[in-house]
This record gives structure tokens, sequence and C-alpha cells, in this order.
């Protein structure tokens, strides 16, 4: 049995306490920890940032505390520092505290707009809308002393080295929302204890009891910020192989210094593959003809391989209509990748469990038994001895990655659960999870709660299903619900999502303001159909109803006004859901291979 580095150390903690100084000439970031004497000093003209000390520090700035330096963005008007100025703790991990940032401040570097153009100030205003909306997102987590970013298996087969680098150096870039907003820092080693690297996603923490044994449950999931983006603009796989809504959900069990930890990933059918918002309540999947599927596809198992292991697909698509040509495809290339690290599972969830049949779940389940008992989970005694380790992932999707998703994640995740808590004797022989009915409780509520944070953070509501997740059973309440979010999901996809994407692309660096940049991609000119169309379709639409209500002199008279009228509204209708793409909010900073 190997023993397991540490996960956590001193050496690698960033700072936790926080004070910033403001004056006309500079930031000062200084440093309040225990015996601590660095201060970070931020020119506003030149931008350059610097080590100093206390004493240098004027006592004619401002000054007020902050819990964490987010970094810096060139806009318009030109540098901003973005600090954290609210956090909420979560909980600890093995003594470490975990927080969630709740607000954040954006600090201009120049003290007067007077330098800008009216259009100027007006992009300026639009960009800094987009990041206080990525920031308004539910979902930042930060630890000043822990690393986030990695799993327990992961942080348990490092070398000392490793242990000895800095939060910043060592994070996993996959789940390093600020990354880059911190590449000034990254590049100078000595200013790292003032950068927080920060996660994206869904963390709760719960402590348990079962059979009066007390044990430490979390749920940690962790959104790539690679390929990120929202429901209907980001689909599929880049080149790199990197899948849009990729999400590595972690479980952690902790009893008397024991731990284990079960991974899963999620992440969208990973070839080229688009989805469009075009005014249907479901436009068709576009499957790309023009280019090479299989390279990006190698690339993504490749990279999972490495993260994680073998591979057990689980494609919960439907098997007949629009989203067929995808599960067919994906199987197909699956079969011609021909690795042996790599299998693969279609279950068509709808078609199983239609007309409330959720029960039928268990057959996939059954499925999956055996692959579940030979991947196994991570676990480590309470002397730090690895006694198991985790040979392979369940990489599930369907179409969003989000509610079959998550209802399966969920069942896969509560079957470890039972091996590891029987293992560690908290469960006694013959027992089941499902009859400890205080636990039960905690576990659904949270892996409803993780299902609402994804789909908050991809599809803009909260997630389906969740009351199955929650009672384990499909509830007439539950389908008004799905029925609600479904048509807020609608509105969103079709009337706001582009300004979604360009936010999660300009505070990403997927795109970076050009200050000198003649045209601004953000005045993009309407086609006169855009306008015209709907407020025709509006008038005809209000004749037909004038007409109906204030009658003729003769009923073929009121008849022939409505049939003209309802025509025209119904004519102009049909022209625009034709032609829905013109209408509706389409991202304006992406590049064009992003957007394919």
């Amino acid at each position: 049995m190997a023993t397991a580095a540490p996960v956590g150390t001193t050496a690698a903690a960033a700072y936790a306490s926080l004070k910033l100084h403001i004056t006309p000439e500079k930031f000062y970031v200084e440093a309040c920890d225990d015996g601590a004497d660095d201060v970070l000093a931020i020119d506003r003209v030149s931008t350059e940032v610097t080590l100093t000390v206390k004493k240098d520090v004027p006592p004619s700035a401002v000054t007020r505390p902050i819990f964490g330096i987010l970094g810096t963005i060139r806009l318009v008007a030109g540098t901003y520092l973005i600090v954290i100025t609210k956090k909420k703790k979560v909980g600890e991990i093995f003594g470490h505290a975990i927080w969630k940032a709740t607000d954040f401040d954006i600090l201009s570097y120049k003290k007067t707009m007077l330098h800008l153009t009216d259009i100027q100030l007006q992009d300026n205003k639009v960009f800094l809308s987009m990041l206080n909306h990525v920031l308004s997102v539910d979902g930042f987590y930060f630890s000043t002393t822990y690393d986030l970013t990695h799993t327990l298996q992961r942080l348990a087969n490092t070398s000392p080295e490793f242990q000895e680098m800095s939060l910043l150096e060592r994070a996993d870039p996959r789940f390093v929302w600020n990354g880059h907003l911190l590449r000034e820092f990254i590049a100078q080693p000595e200013i790292h204890r003032f950068a927080t690297p920060v996660m994206h996603g869904f963390i709760t923490m719960h402590s348990c009891s079962i059979n009066g044994k007390c044990f430490d449950w979390l749920l940690i999931s962790r959104r790539s910020c690679f390929r990120a983006g929202v429901r209907y603009y980001v689909r599929g796989i880049d080149s790199e192989g990197h899948a849009a809504n990729f999400v590595e959900t972690e479980q952690i069990v902790h009893y008397k210094g024991s731990k284990a930890s079960f991974v899963q990933t999620r992440g969208s059918i990973p070839f080229f593959w688009s989805q469009r918002p075009n005014l249907k309540y479901k436009p068709k999947p576009q499957i790309s003809k023009s280019v090479n599927h299989m390279d990006g596809f190698q690339r993504h198992f490749d990279s999972q391989i490495i993260s994680y292991g073998k591979q057990m697909i689980v494609n919960l698509v439907n098997q007949k209509g629009s989203e067929k040509p995808l599960e067919q495809t994906f199987s197909k290339m699956v079969n011609s990748m021909a690795n042996g690290m790599v299998r693969y599972v279609a279950f068509d969830f709808h078609k199983e469990c239609s007309r409330m049949r959720w029960d039928r779940l268990q057959i996939l389940m059954d499925q999956l038994a055996d692959q579940q008992d030979e991947f196994s989970y991570f676990l480590v005694d309470s002397e730090g001895k690895t006694v198991t380790q985790q040979e392979g992932t369940f990489r599930s999707n369907c179409m969003d990655c989000l509610d079959r998703t998550n209802v399966i994640q969920s069942l896969l995740a509560r079957r470890s659960l039972q091996a590891q808590l029987q293992r560690l004797g908290v469960l006694h022989v013959g027992q089941r999870i499902e009859e400890q009915a205080d636990f039960e409780k905690i576990y659904k509520n949270a892996w409803a709660d993780n299902a609402n944070a994804c789909a908050k953070q991809y599809a803009g509501t909260g997630a389906l299903k969740t009351d199955y997740t929650r009672t384990g059973k499909r509830t007439q309440w539950g389908l008004i619900m799905d029925g609600w979010n479904s048509l807020i999901r609608y509105y969103k996809n079709n009337f706001s999502d582009g300004f979604r994407q360009d936010a999660i692309d300009l505070f990403l660096g997927n795109y970076s303001v050009d200050e000198v940049e003649p045209a601004s991609p953000l005045h993009v000119k309407k086609d006169w159909k855009f306008l015209a169309l709907p407020i025709i379709m509006v008038v005809a639409f209000s004749m037909c109803i004038i007409c109906l209500l204030m009658a003729g002199d003769t009923w073929t008279e009121t008849l022939a006004y409505v049939l003209f009228w309802g025509s025209a509204s119904f004519g102009t209708f049909a022209i625009i859901l034709y032609n829905g793409k013109d209408f509706v909010d389409a991202p304006k900073l992406v590049q064009k291979e992003k957007m394919d």
C-alpha cells in the first residue's frame, strides 16, 4: 500500500486576510496574516505590479477590507482590478476553510473617462455589464489553504515539489475560472500568495450521522473553463478536444481520518456539432460535415484517459427523432477508435422512463454494476495509506448534460457511497442508504441543488426532473415546474444568450478588448426584417382582434377582415420563424471557429 501525499500545505497557502488601500497613483494590497509584511503595489498609470512593505503605504490612502484578488482585465477605458468584497463560509475540508465569493468590485485604474468618445464610453459600459453578469452567476468558490481544483486521488499522487508550489502554480487550469485575469500574476512567482485561484461550479458539505457514527459528506462539481459557454451556442468539442459543459463531480466521505472519493464527469457529445437557436422550441442538431471528427474525438479521450483512467460512456440521448443521428455517430466513433480503455452504453432515458416509469432506471444501474465494481473508488486510511485507487470514470451525457445526466450521476454516486460506508464500518452488513431517512434527505437535496447550480450556469434556469432527485419519485408539481423552467429556458436561449456567451468569452479571455479597434464588434447593424416584421405581425394581430370585437355590418364583412388580418399576422409569423436565426440574440464577440 502506498502512502498518500498530504492534501494541504501552508507553504502553498495564499494570503487569507487583505486590505486594499487606494490612492490616485496606486492600489496597495496589504497582507494582514500573522507575521506578514508584504504589500502588493499596483501602479494605476504604468500597470506595473511590484512587491513592497507596509511602511510604503501612504497614510492618506482610502482603506477597505477585501477577501481576494480575482485579477485584472483590459477594457476600452483601460485596465481594471477585480477584487472579492464579500465571502460566505461553505465549511471545511480536512481543517481547510472553503469559501463562496458572494460579491465583487471592479475598480478602474483610470481616474477619469474624459479620454473616451461617447461610443467608447457606451462600449466600456457594455463590457462592464458583461463582467458583472458573469460575477452575478452563483457558484464561485475558493480556499487560501486548500487546492480545490484537484480530486483527492490527484492530490495524493503528487510529488513533494508539487506540494511546495503556490496554489496558483499547481492548480488544474481546466478549473481555474480567473486564470486569464491572473495571467500577469502567474509570470511573477514572488506575488503568487496574493493570487487566489477561483473555481466555478457547486460545493456542499454536511456533517452526517448513521448508526451514531459521525462522518463528513461532501459534493464538489468543478466546471471547466475550456469551451465554456451557454446551452445552444456551445455544443460538442473544439479542435483541442475540450467538450462543452464539461463538469468533474467528486463525492467525498471523511470518517475517523479515512477519506473516500468517487469521481464522475459529464460533457457534451465529443465531436463537432451545433444546435443554434432559431426561435423553434427545440432546434435541430447539426453534425458538421466539413471537419475530421476523429482528431478532436481522439484528443478528448486521450485527455480523459490520462486524467481519469478507463472510460465508461453513458449516453442518455433519445434514440429516435432529431437526437438519433448524434447517438449513432457517437457509437460508430467509439467503435472506430477501437480503444480498449473506452466502453460505450446507450440508454434512451426518455423512452425507458416514459409514463413516470422511473423504476426502469434500475435496468441501467444493473448494466453498469460490474463496470462500477471494476472502477472502484479512491480510499485512504487514517494512517495516510492508499487502500484503493479509482481505476476509471463514468462519462455521462445527454443533450445538455444537465437533467438526465444528473439523475444518473446521483444513482451511480449512491451505489459507490453504499460500498464506501460499508467498508468504513458506518453501515452495518445488509443496511441500505435508502433506509437512513435523515441522511437520504440530505443526499437527495444535495444532488438536486447540484443539478440546479449546473443548469443555471449553462442553461440559465434551474434543472428539470429535480423532484425525482429530491424525492425518488416523479410528481405532478414537478412536471409543472419543469414546464415553467422550460419556458424560461426558451426565452433566455433565444433572446439573451448571445449576451451571456459574450460575457463568458470576455471574462475567460477568449475575446480581448482592443482599445484602438476602429469598429467595435458590439455595433452590429440589424437587417430591416428585424424591426419591420415583428411590428407588422403585432399590428396585424391587433387588427384581427379589433375586427372580432367590433363586428362589421354583416358577418361576411367581419369574416373577411378577420381572415385578411389573421392571414397577415400568421404569414408574418411564418416568415419570422423561417428566418429565426436573424431574430435571436447571437454572440457578437466570438470568433467564427469558436462558434462552429
